[in-house]
């Protein structure tokens, strides 16, 4: 099991999702935290992450944690083609690596 990222309260009953992007130009990986999934996959879609990894859900109460990425690599893609658009470009290899 993972453990909380920074600035998660401890014993909360909440759930801080994590989006983690891959290695900038500084050569480390960027953390965001967000408080509810809607606004991960709406921030994702928008362009703001440019190099998503993976999306976890810490929940606090339960000490627990998952990895959200299939699942928010298969909203993004029903959205899209609910839409009627391809998966944008800067989400493509996110959506392709984590749905195969």
């Amino acid at each position: 099991m993972r453990g909380f990222p920074h600035g998660v309260p401890y014993g909360a009953d909440q759930t801080i999702y994590l989006v983690v992007e891959g290695s900038g130009p500084d050569g480390i990986a960027r953390k965001t935290e967000r408080a509810d999934l809607e606004t991960v996959i709406t921030d994702l879609i928008s362009g703001q992450f440019s190099d998503p990894i993976e999306v976890v859900a810490f929940n606090t109460l339960e000490h627990c944690s998952d990895d959200l990425s299939k699942a928010i690599a298969t909203e993004i893609r029903c959205r899209c083609d609910i839409e009627g658009y391809d998966v944008p470009v800067y989400l493509d290899e996110f959506v392709g690596r984590v749905s195969a």
